[in-house]
């Protein structure tokens, strides 16, 4: 499967023994957690941890859906790609596609995250300097 030039950002993990359940195959549990590598990874890539280090604001996850199409096994390694899906008043949220060692869709996944400021304890606008980081990540493809 080729990226498609509005996936942004990629994530590269190992899968590991541990992972694999009862059938062989990785457990779903595991696809959650690299879901958020990606997510994370995704934040790094657009300023969000340094924005949060500097301000006490960050985003909350408010909803993670995973939808499987087929399994991962070990040994092997998924690819995570990932894509601003929208970004609204206080929210935002990124696609991820999880791609096999075949370059197969495994598992496709949708990030909700509300924008929270953590002195306040109360959901804030999304920061504009994180929309322009967002603008110059996908000037660069």
């Amino acid at each position: 499967m080729e990226t498609p030039s509005n996936f942004h950002v990629n994530l590269e993990l190992r899968i590991d023994w541990s992972e694999l359940d009862y059938f062989g195959h990785v457990n779903n549990v595991s696809f959650f957690k690299y879901i958020q590598s990606a997510r994370v990874n995704y934040w790094e890539n657009i300023g969000l941890n340094s924005f949060h280090s500097n301000f006490n604001i960050g985003p909350m996850l408010a909803s993670c859906k995973c939808d499987f199409k087929q399994p991962l096994y070990f040994p092997g390694s998924v690819k995570i790609i990932s894509q601003l899906e929208f970004i609204k008043h206080t929210s935002f949220g990124i696609h991820h596609r999880l791609i096999n060692d075949k370059g197969e869709l495994s598992a496709e996944a949708n990030d909700v995250m509300v924008m929270f400021d953590f002195n306040k304890n109360e959901k804030v606008k999304f920061p504009d300097e994180i929309r322009t980081n967002l603008g110059k990540l996908a000037m660069e493809v």
